[in-house]
């Protein structure tokens, strides 16, 4: 199926990495020319993006920066000439018990996760307006749905990030440009791999109903899709869920083999 996106350009931040650089392999693969910007430059990975045939601009950047943010955006449209398609993805997080929240650590957070989606959205938004086309993807995390020990700071970055990606939605329709949002569950990332231990990792898997972790694969294929105008063109402040059910997490009472009984074809009704 022809996606429509060869020859396309793409911002991505935190792009050569993890769930990042899983959305940039599925761009490249339909030829789409990468601005990657990110603290971790991972000369390996864009290695293997160049190797895909298209154009690669790497960005070191630390999204928390405003100024830095500008840039990012200014230096991918001087390369480029022009920007199609923006994907929010950085995100860091300082964990910390409720009654230790320090000032510091909150705002770090805060700045990583959602300033500098708002500060890169309005500075995309005002190229993609004078143009009259584009598409943003903002990811997200069920850390939303699901809330977790520590979390209180990355909860409320994560959280907010659909709200305000449904404004940015309705204000930029008029000029034909889309928002949308990826929400993704656990994914296999080195930094969820070299964190857990082998008893954390399979405690986690069998409270997701289909039994694995996300790969970065899965989140890059969603985002081909809410991206290209041809697969999604009347797509807009949509939030799409990728977590193979774990925002459901139904009570474990029931074995895995017992599931598979209750939707077992009988024998009068095989096809």
């Amino acid at each position: 199926m022809d996606t429509g996106l060869a020859g396309k350009t793409a911002l991505i931040t935190g792009g050569a990495t993890g769930i990042g650089f899983g959305i940039a392999k599925a761009l490249a693969a339909e030829g789409v020319h990468l601005s990657i910007a990110s603290v971790d430059l991972d000369q390996a990975n864009l290695a293997e993006l160049r190797s895909m045939g298209v154009e690669i601009e790497p960005i070191e950047c630390d999204v928390s920066q405003e100024n830095s943010v500008i840039d990012m955006v200014e230096r991918t449209i001087r390369r480029f000439g022009h920007l199609d398609f923006y994907i929010n993805n950085a995100a860091r997080t300082w964990h910390q018990p409720v009654t230790k929240l320090d000032t510091e650590s909150f705002l770090n957070t805060l700045q990583t996760n959602l300033f500098a989606c708002v500060w890169a959205c309005r500075e995309v938004s005002k190229h993609m307006i004078r143009r009259r086309s584009g598409s943003i993807l903002v990811i997200g995390s069920t850390a939303m749905l699901n809330p977790f020990y520590q979390e209180s700071s990355y909860r409320i970055s994560k959280a907010s990030l659909p709200y305000y990606a449904e404004v940015l939605a309705i204000e930029l329709a008029p000029y034909g440009i889309r928002v949308n949002t990826i929400i993704p569950g656990f994914h296999l990332t080195k930094l969820t791999t070299e964190s857990l231990s082998e008893d954390a990792l399979q405690k986690i898997l069998r409270e997701i109903p289909l039994r694995r972790g996300g790969l970065p694969a899965d989140v890059g294929a969603q985002a081909v899709v809410l991206l290209s105008d041809r697969l999604s063109g009347y797509t807009t402040g949509a939030s799409v869920v990728i977590d193979g059910g774990l925002h459901l997490r139904p009570l474990p009472f029931y074995t895995d083999e017992q599931l598979l009984q209750f939707n077992a074809p009988s024998g009068n009704n095989q096809v």
